[in-house]
């Protein structure tokens, strides 16, 4: 039962971490309609301008979490406006070539300025805990929490704002936002921006326990793509269940089947439930 328990926790932590890339991912799907392969490129600028702001400048771990979120949601913006905007009336398969395109130069880019070895990146919160047979870190504890925080203002914005209300309704129907006087590219922008910063938030988070280096991003976006293949394309609630089934899985799985089989589960989840439910979770309707 300890180990369970134990395993569980560990679940909750690591589907905190996927759900956050999911929730980004899935919030440009929902704009654009298009897979940003770039997202894993992201999340791994974010987690080296989070330890480079640590190392270089000794500034502190929240300041330089928010350093990062500002930076990377900006370079968002930049990739929105510069490329995918530029790129709305051409044929699909143009933007996932783009996308694939800014992942290769972004991780170069990475592996030029940062080289290509492993970092590790310090946290003030790397006491261990032991309560009730439960032992964790506090940088764990503080995932969970934080993620869960973010979701909550997330939602929130989305649906006590007249910002949000205006993403809600151009993901719902570009063409019908347009109608009703919503600027649709400065939406995009700030759809984006949003996506951007949960990479930086999600990796600034995870990196204390990986480990930072140019292909960081790799694994994470793949079964970020699961997940919101999980949840239904499009879908906010599919992103946050579908990350935390992941977690889950992939934790009781190295544990009850065997650690050399964990990444294989998501794809394995994947096949299981759209046998079952061929849209996902919580598909979202048609457009």
């Amino acid at each position: 039962m300890d180990i369970l328990i134990q395993q569980l926790f560990n679940g909750l932590t690591i589907g905190s971490v996927y759900s956050l890339v999911a929730l980004g991912l899935t919030l440009v799907y929902g704009i654009l309609h298009i897979p940003n392969f770039a997202h894993g490129a992201l999340y791994m600028l974010g987690g080296y301008i989070t330890l480079s702001m640590m190392t270089l400048y000794g500034i502190n771990y929240w300041f330089a979490m928010f350093v990062s979120v500002i930076v990377v949601g900006l370079m968002g913006v930049l990739l929105e406006r510069f490329v995918f905007r530029l790129l709305r009336e051409a044929p699909p398969l143009h933007d996932k070539i783009a996308a694939i395109g800014i992942l290769l130069f972004l991780e170069a880019f990475a592996q030029f300025v940062w080289g290509a070895d492993f970092h590790t990146m310090t946290s003030p919160y790397d006491q261990v805990v032991n309560i009730m047979g439960l032992t964790f870190t506090l940088q764990r504890l503080l995932i969970i929490v934080s993620a869960i925080v973010v979701m909550i203002l997330l939602y929130l914005f989305l649906k006590k704002t007249f910002t949000g209300s205006t993403i809600i309704a151009m993901s719902q129907s570009r063409e019908g936002a347009s109608l009703v006087g919503i600027n649709i590219n400065k939406v995009a922008m700030l759809t984006f921006m949003i996506s951007g910063g949960l990479a930086a938030i999600a990796s600034s988070l995870a990196s204390p326990i990986n480990l930072v280096f140019p292909g960081m991003g790799h694994l994470v976006i793949l079964k970020a793509f699961v997940i919101i293949i999980l949840g239904g394309m499009g879908s906010i609630p599919g992103a946050i269940v579908g990350g935390y089934i992941l977690g889950f899985s992939e934790s009781l799985g190295a544990t009850y089947i065997s650690n050399d089989y964990k990444d294989i589960i998501a794809f394995v989840l994947l096949v299981v439930i759209l046998t079952v439910k061929p849209t996902g979770l919580f598909a979202k309707g048609e457009r």
